[in-house]
């Protein structure tokens, strides 16, 4: 699989390993994932209400996500795995950590750092569809990962909408490296962002 353009180092075999030995939390996780991406989508929407494009572009995300979730859901049902809670790895929280408070960097850094985890989301999805041993589970998420790419672009693009070029590509070189920083250390609990 070749490297995603926005992020700065490729998965780990590491990881690659982990998440097939351990498919059912990887699916429960990836469940606990669609809803946080759902959330995000909407939490940027009632914080901008006034952008009508970034509105209209995260509404899409947001039922998407939301679809997805159920379809992972679904995957739970099948497996005989119910819906439960899961301890987070550090990744979503010490990106989150990154964000500025004043705007209008708020807003660049809360796109971008969507973007990257779209983008590692993307990557990994792919990479399970490659990897899984269950053909039917490694078809869905090779069927999920237009939808990530989709997203990370959209992400992407909207920061495009509203914010120079330059200051675009200077925010994202710091923002991708950590995030790659942040997975250098594999999670010792299977995950989706570990």
């Amino acid at each position: 699989m070749g490297k995603i353009n926005l992020l700065v180092s490729a998965t780990s075999e590491d990881w690659i390993e982990q998440a097939i030995n351990n498919l059912g939390i990887i699916l429960l996780d990836h469940s606990h994932c669609e809803r946080k991406a759902a959330g995000v989508a909407l939490n940027l929407m009632f914080r901008y209400p006034s952008y009508a494009s970034l509105v209209r572009k995260l509404t899409a995300i947001a039922q998407e996500e939301l679809e997805h979730f159920e379809q992972v859901n679904q995957w739970l049902d099948k497996w005989g795995i119910p819906l439960a809670p899961l301890n987070s790895p550090p990744y979503g929280a010490k990106l989150k950590a990154q964000i500025r408070h004043q705007e209008p960097d708020r807003l660049l850094d809360s796109l971008l750092i969507s973007a990257l985890i779209e983008a590692r989301s993307h990557e990994r999805l792919g990479l399970l569809g490659e990897y899984c041993p269950d053909p039917q589970l490694a078809q869905f998420y090779r069927g999920l990962m237009a939808s990530e790419a989709r997203h990370y672009g959209i992400y992407w693009l909207l920061a495009a909408d509203y914010f120079e070029r330059t200051v675009i590509e200077q925010r994202l070189e710091t923002l991708a490296a950590i995030e790659s920083e942040i997975l250098t250390t594999l999670h010792p609990e299977p995950r989706i962002h570990s």
